[in-house]
Parts: C-alpha cells; sequence; structure tokens
C-alpha cells in the first residue's frame, strides 16, 4: 500500500527522512520527497544539521530542488550555495525565477552574490540588474519578467503554440498580455478565454481592454492590496511610456502583505521591526531594537510622575483618591487602544479614508459617551458597596462626591482616549508616517498624563481639596 507522508506532522516526517538517510534508502526517500511540496520540504530542511542538508537537498529532482531552494530561509540558502559546486549552483538558477533570484541577491551577502550573478545567464543578468535598480518599496522590484506576451493579430492556435513554446520558461500562463510592437500594453486575455474560442478567431476580438495596471514606481504594499480588491492572479506593471515591462504575481502580493503586517505588529508594540525571525536574531540585536522606544516611553511617564506629585497635598488629605489612579489610566489605556487598533486596521484596509475624520471622530465620541456611561454606573455600585459602610473613608469625603468624581472622571477619560486613539492614527497617515506607531504603547503613555491631569482637575472642583 502507498504511504501518503503529506499525513505526516513535520517532525514526524523530518524523523522520517533522516531514518531513510542513514539507512541508505535513497529510492524511497526520493519517491517520499517527491510527493510532498516544496514548502513542507523546506521547512523540514531547515532542522537538519550542516552535514545532513546538502545529502537531502541533492536527492530531490531538480525542478523540485529550485522551487524548495526558494522557500528556505537565507541562513540555509547561504550554507548550500557554498556547498554546491558551479554545476549545482547553475542547475539550481536555470530553474529559479527572475523576481526570486532577485530577492535572493538582496539578501545575500556580497560574496554570495558574485558568485550567483558568474552562474548566471546572460539574459537573466540583464533583468536582474534592471530590477535590481528599482526602490525596494516600489512595484519594479518585486515584479518578474517573465510572462507571456502576444500580438493583437495572432489568431487563437497561434497564441497556444506560443504559450507552449515559451511557457514552460514563464511564472505563469494563465493570463496572457497583448501589446504592440513598441510592447505597450493594449490588451489581455485569459487561457480560459482561448480554450473556448474558435482556433481561427483573432486575439483582438476577444482580448480585454479596460485593464487593471500599475507603474513602476507604484508602492508595493498598494500593489498587493490591489490583488484582495480585485481578485486578480497577477497585475501588469508598465513604464512611464506605458510599455509593458514586468508583472507582480500573487504569490509575491502575499509575501509583501505579510512583511507589512509583521512590521505594523512590531511597531505597535513599541519594536524597531526586523527582517530576521524571533530565533535567528540575537539577543543583543532583540534589546537594541526595543530599548529605543523603552527609553522613550519612560522618560515620557516621567510628565505623569511630576503631575502626580504636584497633587501631593490632595493625596494627603484624601488618600482613598490614590486608589483610583491605576484604575482610571489603566481604562484610558484600553480605550485608546481599542480604538486605534480598529482605525488602523480600517486605514489598512482602505475602509476609512483622511476625508472621514469628521465621520469617524464622531462615531468613537458617541461611542465613548455610551461605554463611559455605562463604566461610570458600574463603577458608582462597585463603590457603594465597597465603600458605603467604611467610616474611615466616609470621614474623607461624602459617598456622592466620591461617586460624582469618579464617573465624570471616567466619562471624560474614556471620551478623550477614544477620540485620541482615532485621531492620531489618522493624522499619521495624513503626514505619510505609518499609523502603527499611534498605537498602544504611545498611546497610553500619553493617556497617562491626560488622566491624571482630568482626575484631578474635577476631584478639585467637586471636592474643593
Amino acid at each position: 500500500m502507498e504511504e501518503n507522508w503529506m499525513e505526516l506532522e513535520a517532525e514526524e516526517l523530518l524523523q522520517e527522512m533522516l531514518t531513510l538517510l542513514h539507512e541508505k534508502k535513497i529510492g524511497k526517500l526520493r519517491e517520499m520527497l517527491t510527493t510532498l511540496n516544496a514548502v513542507d520540504i523546506a521547512q523540514a530542511l531547515s532542522e537538519v544539521s550542516e552535514t545532513e542538508l546538502p545529502l537531502l537537498f541533492r536527492i530531490l529532482p531538480k525542478e523540485l530542488a529550485a522551487e524548495t531552494f526558494i522557500e528556505m530561509d537565507n541562513d540555509s540558502q547561504e550554507f548550500l550555495i557554498s556547498a554546491f559546486s558551479d554545476k549545482e549552483l547553475k542547475e539550481v538558477l536555470d530553474e529559479i525565477y527572475v523576481d526570486d533570484a532577485v530577492d535572493l541577491i538582496e539578501e545575500m551577502p556580497a560574496t554570495v552574490v558574485k558568485r550567483i550573478l558568474r552562474h548566471t545567464n546572460p539574459e537573466m543578468r540583464k533583468d536582474i540588474n534592471q530590477l535590481l535598480k528599482y526602490p525596494k518599496d516600489s512595484a519594479g522590484s518585486m515584479m518578474t519578467t517573465e510572462y507571456v506576451d502576444l500580438k493583437k493579430n495572432m489568431t487563437v492556435a497561434e497564441c497556444f503554440a506560443r504559450i507552449r513554446r515559451t511557457g514552460v520558461d514563464k511564472e505563469t500562463i494563465y493570463t496572457c498580455y497583448v501589446t504592440d510592437r513598441d510592447r505597450r500594453l493594449i490588451g489581455l486575455v485569459s487561457v480560459k478565454e482561448l480554450l473556448l474560442a474558435d482556433e481561427e478567431q483573432v486575439i483582438e476580438d476577444i482580448m480585454e481592454t479596460n485593464i487593471t495596471y500599475v507603474g513602476t514606481l507604484e508602492d508595493r504594499e498598494d500593489v498587493a492590496r490591489m490583488f484582495d480588491r480585485y481578485d486578480f492572479l497577477a497585475i501588469p506593471v508598465v513604464d512611464g511610456e506605458d510599455r509593458l515591462v514586468g508583472i507582480v504575481t500573487v504569490d509575491d502580493a502575499i509575501d509583501v502583505l505579510q512583511e507589512e503586517t509583521t512590521e505594523d505588529i512590531a511597531k505597535m508594540a513599541a519594536v524597531v521591526p526586523t527582517e530576521e525571525s524571533y530565533l535567528k536574531t540575537t539577543v543583543w540585536t532583540h534589546a537594541r531594537n526595543r530599548f529605543f522606544w523603552l527609553l522613550f516611553l519612560m522618560l515620557s511617564a516621567t510628565v505623569t510622575g511630576g503631575i502626580i506629585q504636584k497633587y501631593e497635598d490632595a493625596f494627603v488629605a484624601i488618600p482613598i483618591l490614590v486608589a483610583f489612579v491605576p484604575m482610571l489610566m489603566g481604562t484610558a489605556g484600553n480605550c485608546s487602544s481599542q480604538s486605534s487598533t480598529m482605525i488602523i486596521r480600517g486605514l489598512a484596509l482602505e475602509e476609512i479614508k483622511f476625508k472621514d475624520f469628521l465621520k469617524v471622530l464622531w462615531k468613537e465620541v458617541r461611542i465613548a459617551l455610551l461605554v463611559g456611561v455605562i463604566l461610570a454606573l458600574v463603577n458608582g455600585v462597585r463603590l457603594l458597596l465597597m465603600y458605603s459602610n467604611n467610616a474611615e473613608v466616609l470621614a474623607q469625603v461624602s459617598m456622592f462626591q466620591l461617586i460624582v468624581v469618579s464617573g465624570l472622571s471616567l466619562i471624560g477619560i474614556v471620551v478623550l482616549a477614544k477620540s485620541i486613539g482615532c485621531i492620531l492614527p489618522m493624522l499619521a497617515k495624513k503626514c505619510k508616517l505609518d499609523p502603527a506607531l499611534m498605537a498602544a504603547p504611545l498611546l497610553s503613555t500619553i493617556l497617562d498624563t491626560c488622566s491624571v491631569l482630568i482626575f484631578f482637575s474635577i476631584a478639585m472642583a467637586i471636592i474643593g481639596i
């Protein structure tokens, strides 16, 4: 009975691979590897020793080896390149696509890059050099030049002949692009449309001319979002003269969105983003990436400490007030985090635009009033249960004053927190900054100061300290 290797867990798969390797059952190991996805093989190979890695990699069929190589982490790729003979390196490079080769080169040390370029064919080297000229965050840097181009006067039969002849080297053949003699993009046609059309039909009669495309300097994050909006498999990229220079495929768009999301999460946690994975980043690098923001936030918090010190006499006169400060500061931070998270997410998905500023602010204010009133009522009940029979507390302040001060403070702080939580990310977006910078740590520090000021201002007005 044929074994289903794909049903094995990652650790079991790795163990089975190593067992077959050590028992020198190379035929069965090769059969096993050919049934697996390149991503799963790459994940398994990332766990093996440097001695076993080249042995296992060399067992893979040529095409699968190239696919697996692209999915591997940078350290494993660099090690394999150093272990490859010139012939092996050329075989791998001949099988990978240009955009993947560019990504590889951008991550490798200069000495490794020289060896890679030395073993690429002249045409690929030219394409690589062209792509490397584009800014890192542009559509040009993530596109591939390997696409199927057709002419408008071709018949369907001629198109299929061209696809069969050139398609093996293209990253995708599902969408074909129609260009004129000057390589200007004039239309596109899918393979499905070609299959359903008559063989003698001319492409000009069936091609789609209402084309969505991007420029080479378009921000790559904006390009990646277009795949979600339009459900594309690929988007054509044109230069300043509308000449087709490449395409961006959906797999590259997913990689960009993953990178951007990871970067946003890091910024929202007040950590400088890093391209390395958590485990492969050194302790020193982790500490360095976190230190600046922690230092900034720590020093900012001294402002709050100074305000609390200013109201020291109020604490001495009415000690119960001290118990409210952590609750109010925590509530402010939590409320701002809720609002900023929703707004940052809305901005990222382009559900919210800066033109919606007043609409968003008015909605957050109404939400804050509703939430603030409910929190104030619940807190009032809590105070009655906890302090209505506490003579020591009632000797300092009346129950009515305590409930009113805490209730009004909660409402004011919640309204302010949610307002700031929606305003700052939108202003950051308008100023072309990353809205993720205006996330929990920074907002919490700002609102700690505001919360203390609001609380003591209300307390002094009502209690008359």
